[in-house]
């Protein structure tokens, strides 16, 4: 394996690129670390203590095998630049890679407060399980650094990578980078031996792109990887290996309970539901995740073509030409708590892309919530002298459990209705200011802190005291809930809303099937009808309002989370304490008599 990077032949300054880490590693170059002068053909790179140190060598090619690089060097031909009109969209608006990955979860998973406090807490819960549990999360969160190999440094901890100021920590802070996706060998892909990081790097250092007949010499010279066709890049096969997590559910004392837990599965999801392209029967709506995720059209929803790169210098190659598809690297998931914190607190937490870059993936971030997730439909309304009954129709629009990936993840229903004059005759599903969901009185479900009752699946709503939640609770070895990760052996509720085509019938049926939800037929593939009755509601005119909130961060998660005292607690308590933590709106429909 080796390490590299190169910022020496960066284009002018103007262009953005000139950022804290940026400069630490061009004193490096300057120190001797690198030989930007040499072609990388003549670079022999040997490991040293886990990582890789470069030297001259003029006799031989490098050996073979697989290798990774910081995002920089990537950003010398495939970020903006005044001068180039690559990279641009029809509009002329600026996409590159680099410009537009840098301020998403995916540049900065290693730096994600949220991410460190888990991992902290999960050591916490279960401290002679610490390296393996660091080697587990750092293989998705921090993965040029875990195949570099993890080093502790004297310090008892392999998390140490993250923060370190030696080369290792650079890679480690560079999250899920340019080189580990485009790196990625199509072996084995998409298959159970490649799910929790189990991908490979390609041994010939080549990095895949859409594209045929690429362009190679530059690549070649400023980095050593060798461009390549690679279709695989642009499909869901790729994005499994880290979105599909299997954990061990672990005792107190670090002992196997005896049970594997299926944490993570959006990618199963999506090939069991009318989304996936794979295989010989795609289904009707098919599309991969790169096509919501990564999209090749612009904003406009024009298809993108464009040149791909632009040279060191700040211009176009004259030998390249448009290409097309091109994918905006944008990585829009739904962590809106932390790109918030991210934005806000960029220094603090150690993130080298600039605020509005990181704000312009929140806003798209939000956007995407908001337009693609879900409908909400407020559907056979009928008052008589018994009260007012009518139902909520829920349909998740994405290829996946809505919400999908950890289960700290929720949405619910709000549902509010209202006289002529607008005084509220019935609401289930308010919230206070710290994001709790509250009762009649105004006070926070029980279910709502910490060591609480755990809210059932309802499929009929009748008071302020019941909610109609879509989420996913753990169940230890014992069949008690918990919220530590590493206890959970199984699930004791799981009624997110299924994506439309889901089957028990198919071959992943099993393991994404829900828990928790027997005797409710309107639960279902596409999503869920939930019947609400509301006790005698006066004469006249009234209006219903019903909308499918979403916290990244459920309250109840958040309330187990900050019970713990590392310092990675410490630091995000106070960030979370301070930030805003009003839930996403994702869908709503309005009644009115």
């Amino acid at each position: 394996m080796f390490w590299g990077s190169n910022v020496g032949n960066e284009g002018p300054k103007s262009n953005g690129l000139r950022t804290p880490g940026d400069a630490r590693r061009i004193g490096r170059a300057a120190a001797g670390l690198l030989m930007t002068s040499l072609s990388w053909s003549a670079v022999l790179w040997l490991p040293l203590g886990g990582l890789a140190l470069a030297l001259p060598q003029t006799d031989e090619a490098d050996p073979p095998g697989p290798a990774v690089q910081e995002s920089s060097s990537c950003a010398l031909c495939h970020s903006n630049a005044p001068r180039a009109s690559a990279m641009r969209d029809a509009a002329g608006r600026e996409i590159a890679p680099y410009d537009l990955w840098r301020g998403t979860m995916m540049a900065n998973a290693a730096r994600d407060p949220l991410w460190r406090a888990a991992m902290s807490a999960e050591i916490a819960a279960t401290p002679s399980r610490r390296a393996e549990i660091e080697q587990k999360c750092l293989g998705c969160h921090a993965p040029m650094a875990a195949r570099v190999g993890l080093e502790e440094h004297d310090t008892g901890s392999l998390a140490h990578a993250l923060d370190c100021d030696a080369q290792l920590g650079d890679l480690a802070r560079d999250g899920v980078s340019c080189t580990i996706c485009h790196g990625m060998s199509p072996e084995g892909l998409g298959t159970d031996a490649s799910y929790t990081a189990g991908f490979h790097l390609d041994p010939e250092r080549r990095l895949f792109g859409p594209h045929e007949g690429p362009f190679a010499m530059p690549m070649r010279m400023h980095t050593g990887f060798t461009p390549t066709h690679g279709e695989h890049v642009a499909e869901s096969a790729l994005c499994a290996s880290c979105h599909t997590l299997e954990t061990e559910a672990l005792a107190a004392n670090g002992d196997a309970a005896g049970a594997r837990l299926l944490e993570q599965a959006p990618y199963l999801e999506w090939r069991n539901s009318d989304f996936r392209d794979e295989g010989p029967d795609p289904g009707p709506l098919a599309a991969s995740c790169q096509d919501c995720h990564v999209p090749t059209a612009d904003e406009d929803g024009e298809p993108i073509r464009t040149r791909i790169a632009r040279n060191p210098g700040g211009r176009d190659f004259p030998p390249t030409s448009a290409r097309e598809p091109v994918g905006r690297h944008r990585f829009v998931g739904g962590n809106t708590l932390v790109l918030s914190m991210l934005a806000d607190r960029g220094e603090e937490l150690g993130v080298e892309a600039p605020p509005e870059a990181v704000r312009a993936t929140l806003a798209a971030t939000r956007e995407q919530l908001r337009e693609a997730a879900a409908r909400v439909a407020i559907e056979n309304v009928r008052r008589d002298r018994q009260g007012l009954s009518f139902d909520v129709r829920v349909e998740n629009l994405t290829g996946h459990k809505l919400p999908t990936g950890h289960p700290m993840r929720r949405a619910w229903l709000r549902v509010v209705v209202r006289d002529a004059s607008g005084a509220v005759l019935f609401a289930s599903g308010e919230t206070d200011s710290r994001g709790r969901i509250v009762g009649a009185a105004g006070r926070p479900l029980a279910s709502e802190l910490a060591d609480g009752p755990i809210e059932p699946h309802r499929n009929v709503v009748r008071g302020a005291g019941e909610v109609a939640i879509y989420g996913a609770v753990l169940a230890d070895a014992s069949g008690t809930a918990t919220h530590t990760l590493l206890r959970g052996a199984t699930w004791l509720v799981d009624d997110r809303l299924l994506p439309r085509g889901w089957s028990r019938e198919h071959p992943d049926g099993a393991r994404t099937a829900p828990v928790g939800v027997e005797g409710d037929d309107d639960f279902g593939a596409g999503g869920d009808r939930v019947r609400y009755e509301v006790d005698a509601v006066p004469a006249g005119a009234f209006t219903i309002e019903a909308e499918l909130l979403y916290q990244p961060l459920g309250a109840r998660w958040a309330a187990e989370l900050l019970r713990g005292e590392t310092p990675e607690i410490e630091t995000f308590r106070r960030m979370y304490e301070e930030a805003e933590r009003s839930a996403e709106v994702l869908a709503s429909d309005r009644w009115r008599e």
